[in-house]
């Protein structure tokens, strides 16, 4: 083995070593989150908490960060969201913040249980239109356009989120630069064509 190949494998398996102790540490940061989330961070649809396994940890990360400066969850109209804001300012710094993140973004994805109903192949076809071309065909999420997977997310978070942005709870900080992307988004489909296109999401988990 050449010299270069022996560090670049040991540069590998130091990486490896890394990320797994930030998930461990991330492990134990989120113990307390689990009441609400899930021990499997699978989410509660009781307790309208959404599943955060399997999120991307960048997604996950600047959620998290928008939460402890205020950008989110400070809207009276979103007051769900709000005690986020405290357990995110749990998190000291933000190496603490990424330990969280990386734990989450490593967990299996959950089986979600839809709950609400529309026409899945008018779904199919806003969806398309609207927003495959961020989150993905098959809304999978992409992590060069920021977007966050919506599959195999409770339908009820969805629908609560477009909501937000539509009526401005969400996305209307100036510099929740990905916020006032989706806000705009969100104003183009109606209460209807909303519920057709999270019927069409909740389709693509089904084998």
């Amino acid at each position: 083995m050449s010299r270069l190949s022996l560090r670049s494998l040991l540069l590998l398996v130091a990486l490896a070593h890394g990320q797994t102790a930030l998930a461990a540490e991330g492990e134990r940061l989120y113990a307390p989150c689990a009441s609400c989330h899930g021990v499997q961070a699978e989410g509660n649809q009781t307790l309208q908490a959404p599943a955060l396994a399997g999120l991307s940890a960048d997604y996950l990360s600047r959620q998290l960060e928008h939460f402890k400066a205020g950008r989110r969850g400070s809207d009276p109209a979103d007051n769900i969201a709000a005690p986020m804001r405290a357990m995110a300012a749990t998190l000291k710094d933000e190496q603490a913040v990424k330990a969280v993140a990386t734990y989450l973004a490593s967990m299996p994805l959950p089986a979600i249980t839809p709950s609400l109903s529309g026409n899945i192949n008018q779904g199919s076809r806003l969806y398309q239109a609207k927003c495959g071309a961020c989150h993905g065909g098959k809304a999978e999420g992409n992590p060069a356009m920021n977007t966050p997977r919506l599959r195999q997310q409770h339908d009820s978070y969805l629908q609560r989120q477009v909501v937000h942005f539509r009526q401005g709870a969400r996305g209307s900080d100036p510099t929740d630069r990905y916020g006032k992307q989706m806000k705009m988004m969100a104003a183009s489909v109606n209460d209807a064509e909303l519920l057709d296109v999270l019927a069409y999401i909740s389709s693509l988990d089904k084998p």
